[in-house]
């Protein structure tokens, strides 16, 4: 029987969205306000959802608390308060679209939930605005 068990969590980051090899007109064309050089911020919310089978002997498919240090280590640190463009090194040559942050944020977490668990990432950009990655391509 599979479950999921879901954490909440939250980090403010600011971005600039713009392809270093498109010309400024590109740039507006394509990201408009996102584009601003000297970038803009939001306060991103995340939640990141593991499904897996229900272990015998704890009753648990994950540890919540090992899900929280896990999001706390790979994403809370690593983004919080940041900017993403120049602070963090998978965006420097990435641009930090709410999908590609998914996906990074995503990435590192694979790496350190097992692999019998399946994970999904939501991430709100905006209460309106958010995306979600499960790694299927």
């Amino acid at each position: 029987m599979k479950v999921t068990v879901s954490r909440k969590a939250h980090f403010n980051a600011a971005h600039r969205l713009y392809r270093k090899d498109w010309t400024d007109e590109m740039n507006n064309r394509v990201f408009g306000k996102c584009n601003n050089p000297n970038f803009h911020g939001h306060n991103y919310e995340l939640i990141v959802h593991v499904t897996g089978d229900i272990d015998v002997e704890t009753g648990f498919v994950m540890d919540l608390k090992t899900l929280s240090d896990i999001i706390y280590d790979e994403v809370e640190v690593a983004f919080d308060h940041k900017n993403l463009n120049l602070d963090v090194a998978e965006f420097r040559d990435l641009n930090p679209t709410a999908e590609n942050i998914a996906v990074v944020i995503w990435s590192k977490l694979r790496k350190k939930i097992d692999d019998d668990k399946k994970i999904k990432v939501e991430l709100y950009e905006t209460a309106r605005n958010f995306v979600s990655f499960d790694g299927d391509e």
